[in-house]
């Protein structure tokens, strides 16, 4: 299994979080969750090279159906919840496919209608890789600041624990 931190990369610090700067509050926060999320994404892409032979978009359609143990999506639903075109998504599809990771089969009803879903071998492959994906993803949340912390708070005032106005 991969280690998270030989994959890290070096990374600046989030964009200051100054009250100085033209920007509003929630952009501020916007911005230093933007960065935040990159970093990680960062952290995540060689792991996921390592252990699923995956890109970063690939793995997301990867997780969207990990999270749907009772069947597959719609390849139209996976690319609204990803905001990803739907040619770009068929290509992605195609290479999972490929890999073993998923099937695609015709809905039932609809002839234009595609579903996708985890094999088997890519089931197993999610779960064994999932310790070292969840190390990336933590090790880089550990790294955010706490003036960065405060920021991205104030995006979800509700979820930091504040009453919201």
């Amino acid at each position: 299994m991969a280690d998270p931190a030989e994959h890290a990369p070096d990374l600046p610090q989030c964009p200051a979080a100054s009250e100085n700067g033209l920007l509003p509050a929630e952009l501020r926060a916007w911005m230093v969750l933007l960065a935040t999320t990159g970093g990680i994404e960062q952290r995540l892409g060689p792991v996921l090279k390592e252990t699923l032979g995956v890109s970063h978009d690939e793995f997301l359609v990867l997780s969207l159906l990990a999270n749907r143990p009772d069947g597959g999506l719609r390849m139209t639903r996976i690319a609204e919840l990803l905001g990803r075109p739907k040619t770009r998504l068929t290509y992605q599809i195609a290479c999972l496919q490929h890999a073993g990771l998923v099937t695609r089969r015709a809905v039932c009803g609809d002839k234009r209608g595609v579903e996708v879903a985890l094999t088997e071998k890519g089931r197993r492959a999610f779960v064994e890789a999932s310790p070292a994906l969840v190390e990336s993803v933590t090790s880089g949340l550990a790294g955010i600041r706490p003036e960065e912390r405060e920021v991205m708070c104030g995006l979800l005032p509700e979820v930091a624990g504040e009453e919201k106005a």
